[in-house]
């Protein structure tokens, strides 16, 4: 399945120059746990919740003055276009990431890949395969022809 099905599309962005205040706000307004960092079209970074925890408030920045490039992480690895879920969420859990940028062939954002979605996208064909088993043991179950 393509990834743009299931991510966040279009992806919240916010500027290099904007303070981590009001990168918190416009995630805390929309629902989101990270936002992409860009310039013009440039993907510079990514900004997450543990980035606020781990390089705002426990080093006891303010919110309020720092700017958002001072700490994001910059250069996130990120997934291509042709990446199937199956490797995303792989890929994912094995570098313990809970948000991955999506780009296309020329390296432009597309899209947010969260856990949260793969993990829907996940249970919900997981429950369309066991509809489909019952469907099937129910008319091939015990004691039927």
């Amino acid at each position: 399945m393509n990834l743009l099905k299931i991510a966040r599309v279009p992806p919240v962005v916010v500027s290099p120059h904007d303070t981590v205040k009001a990168a918190v706000e416009k995630m805390c307004e929309v629902g989101v746990g990270a936002v992409a960092v860009v310039q013009g079209e440039k993907l510079l970074g990514i900004f997450t919740e543990r980035d606020l925890m781990r390089r705002v408030v426990r080093p006891g920045f303010s919110p309020q003055q720092t700017l958002v490039s001072e700490v994001m992480t910059p250069e996130p690895l990120i997934a291509p276009l042709e990446m199937t879920t199956g490797d995303a969420f792989e890929f994912m859990t094995d570098k313990h990431f809970r948000h991955l940028p999506i780009v296309d062939h020329m390296g432009k954002l597309q899209g947010m890949l969260s856990v949260r979605h793969l993990m829907r996208n996940i249970v919900e064909n997981l429950s369309h395969e066991l509809e489909g088993l019952n469907a099937y043991i129910g008319v091939d179950g015990a004691g039927g022809d």
